[in-house]
């Protein structure tokens, strides 16, 4: 059995890998989301491998090391993510948006872009767990038992996110509710 520390980094990343992936992945899961942790798991061990060389084993372990490659990831992660949001409310309507002709396209990225851009703006404001609740519900689809179950949070914790989050969007937007679609299903 291996200790708590788990192997050395010179007794072989393979090894290391074996030892701690399943733990990373848990982390970065319970951080962000399964399907993210499934990334950002494999990209910290890339990481270690790649920067093996600076691993001193006389400043600690390795599954320390392992965690802090882990935590500056998920950080670049929610970085990219809020960039991505205000590069959004700059632009207009999200690319990929299927219009069904010309005339189609060029009215729905009109109507889209009077809004979008300060809904984009405004979710970038908003606390990452207030988004969160909001994205799962607008783009998810979720109901709000879905959202809590996904973030594993209370039902009424996902309640008041999600009233919280509707004020400061409705106060971004000029006094409309952009998620007068978005309720429990």
């Amino acid at each position: 059995m291996i200790d708590s520390s788990g192997p050395d980094l010179k007794e072989g990343l393979d090894q290391v890998f074996d030892a701690h992936f399943a733990e990373i992945h848990r982390y970065i899961a319970r951080r962000l989301d399964t399907d993210t942790a499934d990334d950002l798991a494999a990209d910290t061990f890339l990481i270690a491998f790649r920067d093996r060389h600076r691993f001193d084993a006389a400043r600690g372990a390795v599954r320390p090391w392992l965690y802090g490659i882990a935590t500056n990831l998920v950080a670049r992660h929610r970085r990219e993510e809020v960039r991505r949001w205000k590069a959004l409310s700059r632009t207009g309507a999200p690319r990929g948006w299927a219009q069904e002709g010309h005339e189609d396209a060029v009215t729905a990225r009109v109507a889209a872009g009077q809004v979008t851009g300060r809904l984009a703006g405004a979710l970038a404001g908003l606390a990452k767990r207030d988004r969160d609740v909001v994205l799962l519900l607008a783009l998810g689809g979720l109901a709000h038992a879905e959202v809590a179950d996904a973030l594993g949070i209370p039902y009424g914790t996902v309640a008041s996110r999600l009233n919280r989050a509707r004020r400061q969007l409705r106060k971004a937007l000029g006094g409309v509710n952009p998620l007068e679609e978005a309720h429990d299903g």
